[in-house]
């Protein structure tokens, strides 16, 4: 089953959460130049801050807290040593650009906690390679936003229907390195059908999905909860069940609809 990842800094809604099933509470620290780069898009800038990951550490005892950090920058030693020291078990580092911010991120975490770098520029796709070489790398994240943005794209999953994720998954797996890639909305959802995307992680060996902002912690005028979010986790592992009886020909055919799709969005546009 893949890793489920769902960004939140609610200490409550992260122990709901880990309760109904999710495997990564992601706390998002990012924020250096993340403003600029996704201008005038539907995107969520971070508020969250070092100081909220105890409380989340405080409540989440099954799952794993995951802490994706700044881009490697003057501060990087500062901030990483408190993201350790605050307990986090992985960190992800976005705006990978080489191999050299890679050797330094892995030096700078020094074994503490997992690290997960993400190839989200177009000079990172380019120098994946060599990427791949560094040691002390415990998985890979594709972020799609970033990645469409950088290669001047007009919808992030043109990256999945053009092919570039085959390309990058089959040299990921060739090192053993677990990876995974983007978000998906609830099951039924998305402008790109939910139900594709995850066909398509399973069909590229990947690992781990963010879960998207239609998994947000929404409540109704009495401050009850409107998702029902452990529903929703089912549903996504009920759908897994039913891609492991998949065969080669299913799997094309979903392809086949994922590029279509796609291509009667961008013509929306």
């Amino acid at each position: 089953m893949l890793k489920l990842m769902l960004l939140t800094g609610d200490p409550t809604f992260a122990k709901r959460a880990q309760d109904c099933g999710v495997d990564r509470i992601f706390l998002d620290l990012e924020y250096i130049n993340k403003a600029d780069r996704q201008k005038g898009r539907n995107t969520f800038i971070t508020q969250n801050t070092v100081e909220d990951i105890p409380a989340l550490r405080e409540v989440i005892d099954k799952s794993e807290l995951l802490v994706r950090v700044n881009p490697i920058n003057p501060s990087s030693k500062a901030e990483i040593d408190a993201v350790c020291n605050s307990g986090a078990d992985i960190i992800m580092l976005p705006m990978v650009y080489d191999a050299d911010d890679v050797k330094r991120f892995v030096e700078l975490v020094g074994g503490r906690a997992k690290t997960v770098p993400m190839i989200e520029t177009a000079q990172s796709f380019v120098r994946l390679d060599d990427i791949l070489d560094v040691d002390g790398v415990d998985e890979l994240f594709v972020g799609l936003n970033d990645l469409h943005i950088s290669m001047e794209l007009n919808f992030m999953f043109e990256i999945l229907s053009g092919g570039l994720i085959d390309y990058m998954s089959q040299k990921i797996l060739s090192k053993n390195i677990p990876f995974g890639f983007g978000g998906m909305a609830k099951i039924g959802e998305g402008m790109l059908p939910a139900e594709r995307i995850l066909a398509e992680h399973y069909r590229l060996g990947s690992s781990s999905v963010i879960l998207s902002r239609t998994f947000r912690n929404e409540r109704d005028a009495e401050g009850k909860p409107i998702l029902d979010l452990k529903k929703e986790i089912q549903k996504i592992r009920d759908y897994e069940e039913k891609i492991t009886s998949w065969t080669d020909t299913d799997f094309a055919s979903n392809r086949e609809e994922v590029k279509n799709c796609v291509n009667a969005i961008l013509n929306r546009m």
